[in-house]
């Protein structure tokens, strides 16, 4: 499975933007599809993923209500809608397939190249 991630940027606190993950190869071995983020000197840490249906979805705490992750399985592409954006989202952020829905990058199989998301105050 081969991961391409796009859509990062720069952006003033409290505005919006969506990450995409295009996805390619054997797709359907690795199910579920989820999004986690590396800021500078931190670990790399889970910010979303969904079922390959899209109607089981997993959020960190730190993003509820804030985030959306949805899916276009027709595309192959993974989507993050990030709304009210703050100072501490800033991170490289990282799309990633496995089998399994949870928040442990250790259950993730597959990684793309991660996007910068900047977000100024």
């Amino acid at each position: 499975v081969q991961l391409q991630a796009s859509g990062g940027g720069l952006v003033q606190a409290g505005g919006s933007l969506r990450l995409s993950c295009a996805a390619s190869g054997r797709t359907l071995s690795s199910p579920v599809m989820g999004w986690f983020r590396q800021a500078p000197g931190k670990e790399r840490e889970f910010v979303a993923a969904a079922t390959w249906s899209g109607v089981s979805t997993l959020y960190a705490d730190s993003v509820k209500g804030r985030f959306t992750v949805s899916r276009d399985n027709a595309k192959n592409t993974l989507y993050l809608q990030m709304n009210s954006l703050k100072p501490e989202d800033t991170a490289v952020y990282y799309c990633a397939a496995g089998r399994f829905l949870t928040k442990s990058p250790d259950t993730y199989d597959y990684w793309g190249q991660g996007t910068q998301v900047t977000v100024s105050s």
